[in-house]
């Protein structure tokens, strides 16, 4: 019998939960520790698709993640002046698969991993991790909330901008591969009767979309433009962020005035670059990383969801009968070549969906007219280019 091996996970939105879900199940002591108060509700529906679909089976939250799919029926491209270009189902632009893929709101599943484990994991909410000082017994953590522990492991699941990797291997610069594009994301009142659906409009550098992922009275919206460099100064104000995207869309058509005017007042606006977290390695001694903290693959994959719960089963299960070292080891050489094809799937930047010349532009508003009003009855090779392993859980004690 192997004694209970400690280990502590920073993060609980995807990739935390789902590592802690398949570490309790190979029999280790889990703690997840999250700087937010509680459990984040809401937020933008999310894609799980390909292998993902057999970890969430395998976790058995399947059924009630079918119950929550949001089925997303249309996806309208507009041009500058608000005219139609094109009007075709999703699943033709995301390569996903009707009847099988799932999107659901990111709270929706977040909730599902949460109940899956919460009854066997230790939850410290409102606190994080202050300092990390590793040793031949394990790694002593203090936390920002006071108080010390001790752990076998700890594993970083924070996110692109991740805490856990900045203190292991510097500064988030030398691994964040900018993608050339900024965004914003925050719901408003639905004014416009949608419902399953998403309307885009573009002009060169710029698009806003309003999504509505049912019958309800709010819609997602989403406000993406070209900037050559990242705008650092932004990054940590909040004012700042709103400034720059109003700067940015002053002469727009269609909606873009209202949708600046609700920005004003939104909550919940999310400002970000998009970027890719690209690492040589994804662990250093006894601590490791996990989902978007080692591997974000940008939302135009359409996959951080998804190499988040893949990654979190293969992490959990190259540690089942492995010391820190093997584990960590079996986990990069079983998923790197994954993580690798799914970042590969945005190709140069956004410049398929997004383009930022008229040319570019009027180059991909042909290629939509041509398409099939008919989803694909296969999705893009890379969302299924793994096949998971079983993985024997070890005998503790």
């Amino acid at each position: 019998m192997t004694p209970r091996r400690k280990i502590l996970i920073s993060g609980a939105s995807i990739a935390g939960p789902a590592l802690a879900f398949w570490l309790n199940r190979h029999g280790h002591a889990v703690t997840v520790v999250e700087k937010a108060g509680t459990l984040r509700a809401g937020g933008y529906p999310i894609d799980v698709r390909g292998t993902a679909l057999e970890v969430v089976r395998r976790m058995g939250i399947l059924p009630r993640l079918r119950e929550a799919h949001i089925d997303l029926r249309r996806l309208t491209f507009l041009d500058g002046d608000g005219g139609q270009v094109a009007s075709i189902h999703p699943h033709a632009v995301s390569g996903g698969v009707a009847g099988r893929d799932l999107e659901v709101r990111r709270g929706d599943l977040n909730n599902a991993l949460y109940t899956a484990v919460r009854d066997d994991v230790e939850f410290l909410f409102d606190d994080s991790i202050d300092t990390l000082d590793q040793s031949g017994r394990g790694v002593d953590v203090t936390f920002h909330g006071g108080g010390s522990r001790t752990f076998d492991m700890v594993i970083g699941a924070e996110g692109t901008h991740s805490r856990t990797r900045e203190m292991l291997f510097g500064p988030e610069e030398q691994f964040h591969r900018y993608l050339g594009y900024c965004f914003a994301v925050f719901t408003m009142p639905n004014t416009f009767g949608l419902s399953h659906e998403t309307v885009m409009w573009n002009t060169p550098g710029r698009a806003a979309a309003l999504y509505a992922v049912g019958d309800d009275d709010e819609v997602h919206a989403f406000l993406n433009f070209a900037q050559p460099v990242p705008p650092f100064d932004a990054f940590p104000d909040p004012e700042a962020q709103r400034d720059l995207v109003a700067s940015v869309f002053a002469d727009a058509g269609w909606e873009v005035p209202g949708m600046l005017a609700a920005m004003r007042e939104a909550d919940d606006v999310f400002f970000d670059a998009v970027s890719q977290i690209r690492m040589p390695r994804w662990s250093s001694g006894r601590v490791a990383l996990v989902g978007d903290a080692a591997y974000a693959p940008s939302f135009l994959s359409g996959q951080g969801t998804s190499l988040a719960l893949v990654g979190a089963y293969m992490l959990a299960g190259s540690l089942a009968d492995r010391d820190h070292a093997g584990g960590f080891a079996a986990y990069e050489d079983g998923t790197r070549e994954f993580v690798t094809v799914n970042q590969g799937l945005v190709g140069e930047g956004g410049t398929t969906l997004f383009p930022t010349t008229a040319e570019a532009l009027e180059q991909r508003n042909d290629r939509l007219r041509k398409l099939s009003a008919i989803p694909p009855a296969e999705g893009r090779p890379a969302h299924s280019a793994l096949t998971l392993p079983e993985f024997t859980p070890m005998m503790t004690g």
